[in-house]
């Protein structure tokens, strides 16, 4: 369990990240509804010649299949252009290590996992990538993913907005998300880490003589103005290897800190920001009370151990913050590790698998906005059979259609999980790259297709997945995790529109605070209801089993 000194860390962290997310939800708020703003004179020119540059017709609102097609269109023509990046970086400029290109499955993988907001990372970036691969591959599609999951979130809270005409246009939401958020909040973010001894050069390594007289290189590059975008836009793919472990992505335990406070920055502003938007504040509620609610319980199940430093965890950084993070990171989907893994507790690791099978709390900024809404449906329609009522959501009747719609968008997930984990195992991958078939090796391998089919990235794995069979079957399931319920959900938002409202107060109050209470009983029976069988055999047995982690 936790000390005193930690559990105040935790509380003081969290009420941080409260407080600065209250305060940014108008801001985001009026960058979506198009209200005027001091920066307009500045930004609209700009967003006025992209718009001009693409066609974009910016006083189209769009349906939500147009709205859909938009985001995979552009998506799909931006994974195409880094893949020729990665593939021909040898060629290009900004390679002074030398780096090859990559293969076709380890291009394709990593294409389809930045692009796709999940970042798994079948590479040691210091070792692969150009500085060019690192810039013009990784950090565009890392800044244009979490533009697209914050447009598509947006786009859903427009379809339940009472009087709505339109899903929005996705091309201005796009820009709008990059030019007036995710671009000036990793500007200062970048210029902070830097100040805190994260690198920002495009300078070759060093090769230096230890005070031992070993020889050592130094890696930099571009860093912070990666893991600004990376934590910001939970992403989670890190410059090193090692992501956060490494010291130069995360040097000190303030910047371990502010890392931690940017992952959840986004996600839970949004929760404030669909209230806002709704012009009902109170039906923030729910989100924010249901998403902080699970996200507790996640900590709960991770401090009953206790993490001590060991092989795995950063001295610099310490247990406590191991845990911590490891639970932040899957509970936003960002995926980004300070830590190994295989050093966690079997129990921390349980709590990382219940993040990513949620995916609301609070979830990847966007998405897990998103899937709150769609475990909201669920409940309502729960609640209004054992009631006897005809369930209603914001005084919407809520149809078979509409219920059909989320468990579809929720039954996606746990097929793209266990079917590709039953082939590694029947096709003998898994035994290729050593992973077994007791609980620990499970372990590794429902967590390789649960994080891919979350849109997190973090996993065991790492390079030793570099294979054909895993690069193409988690690429596959990446893409699937991402779009199915994307336009599953843009779907059910778009049937909303111009749905007669009832302005009775008679029927199930959703802003209430038993309603919120009901609301995480009722994600926590479906996800454990699902998904139990297949946590039993891997982190809940290695916990029976003795293990303290993988490696012991």
């Amino acid at each position: 369990m936790i000390d005193a000194s930690q559990i105040l860390s935790l509380i003081l962290i969290l009420t941080v990240t409260l407080i600065l997310a209250r305060l940014l939800a108008p801001y985001i708020t009026r960058v979506f509804n198009r209200a005027p703003t001091r920066l307009d004179k500045v930004l609209n020119p700009v967003e006025n010649a992209v718009y001009r540059i693409i066609g974009a017709e910016t006083s189209h609102s769009m349906t939500w299949k147009e709205y859909f097609v938009a985001a995979l269109l552009l998506n799909v023509s931006q994974m195409l252009i880094a893949f020729l990046i990665l593939l021909f970086q040898d060629k290009l400029p900004l390679n002074p290590q030398r780096f090859p290109g990559l293969t076709l499955d380890l291009a394709f993988n990593t294409v389809v996992s930045f692009a796709t907001n999940t970042n798994l990372q079948h590479y040691s970036g210091e070792t692969t990538l150009s500085y060019f691969s690192q810039m013009a591959a990784i950090q565009f599609l890392q800044f244009t993913s979490a533009a697209t999951g914050l447009s598509v979130a947006i786009a859903l809270v427009r379809g339940f907005t009472a009087k709505s005409k339109g899903m929005g246009n996705f091309y201005v939401d796009f820009v709008r998300s990059l030019t007036r958020l995710f671009l000036p909040l990793c500007l200062v973010a970048s210029i902070a880490f830097v100040w805190l001894g994260v690198p920002q050069t495009l300078s070759d390594y060093t090769l230096v003589k230890t005070v031992e007289g070993a020889s050592q290189t130094i890696l930099v590059g571009p860093v912070a103005s990666l893991v600004s975008i990376m934590q910001i836009g939970t992403n989670g793919g890190g410059y090193y290897g090692a992501n956060s472990a490494y010291p130069f992505q995360n040097p000190s335990p303030a910047s371990d800190i502010l890392q931690i406070l940017l992952m959840l920055l986004i996600p839970t502003a949004l929760t404030f920001v669909y209230g806002e938007m709704l012009g009902k504040r109170k039906e923030s509620r729910p989100i924010i009370i249901g998403a902080y609610a699970l996200f507790i319980i996640n900590l709960f199940i991770a401090f009953i151990p206790t993490t001590t430093i060991g092989r795995g965890i950063e001295v610099r950084i310490g247990g406590f913050f191991s845990a911590f993070w490891t639970v932040v990171t899957t509970a936003v989907t960002t995926g980004s590790v300070n830590a190994s893994l295989a050093a966690m507790h079997p129990l921390v690791i349980l709590s990382a698998f219940l993040g990513m099978l949620i995916q609301a709390s609070p979830g990847g900024k966007g998405v897990g906005l998103m899937y709150m809404v769609m475990y909201i449906v669920i409940t309502v329609f729960i609640v209004g059979l054992m009631s006897g009522r005809t369930p209603e959501y914001l005084g919407i009747k809520i149809t078979a259609r509409d219920v059909k719609i989320v468990m579809l968008a929720f039954l996606v997930h746990p097929i793209i999980i266990l079917v590709p984990t039953v082939l590694a195992y029947a096709t003998g991958a898994a035994k290729a790259i050593g992973v077994g078939t007791d609980s620990l090796g499970f372990t590794q391998l429902l967590y390789e297709f649960t994080t891919a089919a979350a849109n997190n990235g973090s996993d065991f794995l790492g390079a030793s997945a570099n294979t054909v069979f895993f690069n193409i079957s988690t690429a596959i399931v990446i893409f699937l995790g991402r779009f199915i319920p994307i336009a599953l959900l843009l779907a059910l938002a778009g049937s909303m529109i111009g749905r007669k409202r009832s302005r009775s107060e008679v029927g199930l109050r959703t802003d209430s605070i038993s309603f919120s209470f009901v609301l995480v009983a009722i994600v926590l029976l479906v996800v454990v209801l699902t998904f139990f069988p297949f946590l039993a055999l891997g982190p809940i047995l290695a916990y029976f089993q003795g293990h303290v982690n993988i490696f012991a």
